[in-house]
């Protein structure tokens, strides 16, 4: 079974999880509009039922494996009491953390893809004189689209010689497997380093990062670099022509500017955009979110196979890595936003240039070799 690797917590430690169950079972009025959404809780049951059953006592994993859930937050997005059943859900994952009554051996390769974003190898900081917007890329786009990053921070930089450059992780994989203690320490010790360099403002390519700066960085602005003027330098008006599917990742359901910052650049190529019916703040998982794959892949499965349905054989148009790779794996004609960077033609027919592993992380040592060469050392 795939939830196997889930023991369920002991008694202690669950306070994060009650609480949320408490807020779904007193508000939760069981009309199942998330339900009718989400294969998840068709398996499961609707939040107000699983959050009872949890403060019954009885044995959490009956009730409800965390681990299937993808996060994607469109159970709150389509509640009609404003609820976020999502939050209870990562508080289950926290818990078992935290109670030790979880097996990591899922995620191996996602946490040392983590680890090594973390690294000496790999990570890089370079905040000039004056600094106050630096971007941050992540770890996915400068391994697919490096190049592509490489022409963004040109534009970036020309626009303002001030610009700051960090090649990072935002540790959201730790982060969503439910590791809160261990996220806290790599990551808040970042956003106090960039702020006392006099950091107010943080780019970001990557929605996963976007979601992190917004949540635990609020002393800082965060902002998709899909919205600057240095991408408009970087995508000739009126290169190609057609029609193309946009997909908004999950992290940017709350982001409008962002979904629009997409769709304006799309258009500004001379495609013209097909909505699918799960767009902007009910847009669906590509299959990825959560990290279901590498224990419920059926699940993830069900998630792409239902974009897949609606983009009917044509062109899907992404601002994020992860759903690229994953939606392409799927049958998908994706593309990411960064491949009209590097070639529209190529792209507006479904081709990406997008690099795979093991080769990502030779773009990324490279990329950095390349900045340091540019730019200087940190």
């Amino acid at each position: 079974m795939s939830d196997r690797h889930f023991a369920g917590p002991d008694g202690d430690g669950g306070d994060g999880a009650a609480f949320e169950a408490k807020a779904l079972v007193d508000g939760c009025t069981m009309c199942r509009a998330c339900v009718r959404e989400c294969a998840f809780l068709q398996r499961y049951g609707t939040p107000g039922d699983l959050a009872g059953r949890f403060l019954a006592a009885q044995a959490p994993q009956e009730a409800v494996n965390p681990y299937a859930c993808s996060l994607c937050a469109l159970c709150g997005a389509v509640c009609p009491e404003g609820l976020s059943p999502e939050r209870f859900f990562l508080e289950l994952r926290r818990m078992a953390v935290r109670r030790g009554s979880v097996s990591l051996r899922p995620y191996g390769r996602l946490l040392a893809y983590e680890a090594r974003g973390r690294s000496p190898w790999l990570a890089w900081r370079r905040i000039p004189s004056g600094c106050r917007t630096v971007f941050f890329p992540g770890c996915a786009l400068p391994g697919t689209h490096s190049q592509a990053v490489r022409r963004l921070v040109r534009a970036l930089r020309e626009a303002d010689p001030s610009v700051g450059i960090v090649l990072d992780c935002c540790i959201k994989p730790s982060h969503d497997l439910g590791r809160h203690e261990f996220f806290q320490s790599a990551f808040l010790p970042l956003v106090a380093f960039l702020e006392k360099q006099g950091v107010r403002r943080v780019l970001t390519a990557c929605p996963s990062c976007h979601k992190v700066f917004r949540t635990y960085a609020t002393g800082l602005e965060t902002v998709t670099v899909w919205e600057t003027e240095g991408l408009g330098r970087l995508l000739a008006a009126g290169t190609v022509s057609g029609d193309v599917l946009v997909h908004d990742p999950c992290p940017y359901r709350e982001v409008p500017e962002a979904r629009e910052a997409v769709r304006r650049a799309v258009r500004r190529l001379g495609l013209s955009v097909r909505e699918p019916k799960r767009a902007g703040d009910r847009t669906l998982c590509c299959g990825e979110g959560g990290a279901v794959g590498s224990v419920s892949p059926d699940l993830a499965r069900r998630w792409a196979e239902r974009r897949k349905a609606e983009a009917d054989g044509g062109v899907v148009v992404t601002a994020c890595a992860g759903c690229t790779a994953f939606l392409r794996r799927s049958g998908l004609k994706a593309v990411h936003l960064a491949d009209f960077i590097q070639d529209p033609v190529r792209a507006a027919h479904g081709r990406t240039l997008a690099a795979g592993s093991p080769r990502t992380y030779w773009n990324r040592w490279r990329l950095k070799k390349s900045l340091i060469k540019i730019y200087g050392a940190p």
